[in-house]
């Protein structure tokens, strides 16, 4: 296990303010916690360093895709403002993802860090990939995807829950980090989910739960008692 709590809190919320603030709230009872695309081009990269000085390990869901020397200069930065993870899309290829490792070792300057590769997102289905001219599954486009972000030194991947022992068999060094993850089903967008307990016990590493943390009454106790259902303890 990369942290002994399991669960990364996605801080999708409008403002710096919020997410740090939420973030102190569940410090407690989450391993880590993620910022995506809404922070980075709203409030900015300066938010991963407010985040990390609430105590808890920062995963960047930058989902960095462009031509190498682009991404190595991107992922580097976000290792100077204090990221231990960083997504970067593995359709990007082997070279675009060694960049993206590269740059985030360079920027996080001996502190540990990896990139993440994305794999296929979990608001895609079958229908989805077919309307973009891939005749694979899901799954069988995860299966070479694991492989190629393991053979350019990414440290984990980021697949639905459906794909997790297709990863476990593909390329079993990489940590397993699955989105999607509801405790009953929103009519949100997303397409290929579980529940925490059912993702753990198909191989999941980390856990990315966001609405149903933060938008819960309580915050702190929905975290609380994900945990305990994960671990069969009492919350």
């Amino acid at each position: 296990m990369v942290t002994s709590n399991p669960i990364i809190v996605a801080l999708d919320l409008p403002t710096a303010e919020e997410a740090v603030r939420m973030a102190r709230t569940l410090a407690d009872h989450v391993g880590a916690f993620k910022i995506g695309l809404g922070l980075l081009c709203g409030p900015g990269p300066g938010t991963i360093g407010a985040l990390v000085r609430v105590g808890k390990p920062v995963f960047v869901d930058a989902k960095l895709h462009d031509i190498p020397s682009q991404v190595r200069a991107a992922a580097e930065r976000l290792g100077k403002h204090g990221a231990r993870w960083v997504t970067a899309h593995v359709g990007g290829g082997h070279n675009m993802l060694e960049a993206a490792v590269e740059g985030l070792t360079m920027g996080a300057g001996g502190a540990q860090a990896g990139i993440l590769g994305v794999s296929v997102l979990t608001s895609l289905d079958q229908a989805d990939l077919e309307r973009i001219g891939i005749q694979r599954t899901p799954g069988q486009l995860v299966g070479r995807m694991a492989k190629v972000a393991d053979g350019a030194g990414c440290e984990g991947l980021v697949c639905s829950p459906q794909e997790l022992n297709v990863v476990s068999q593909a390329a079993p060094r990489l940590i397993r980090v699955t989105p999607g993850i509801r405790v009953r089903d929103l009519g949100d967008d997303q397409a290929r989910t579980a529940t925490p307990l059912a993702a753990i016990e198909r191989g999941a590493t980390m856990l990315v739960i966001g609405r149903p943390i933060t938008q819960a009454s309580d915050p702190a106790g929905a975290a609380a008692a994900i945990l305990a259902d994960i671990t069969g303890s009492a919350p």
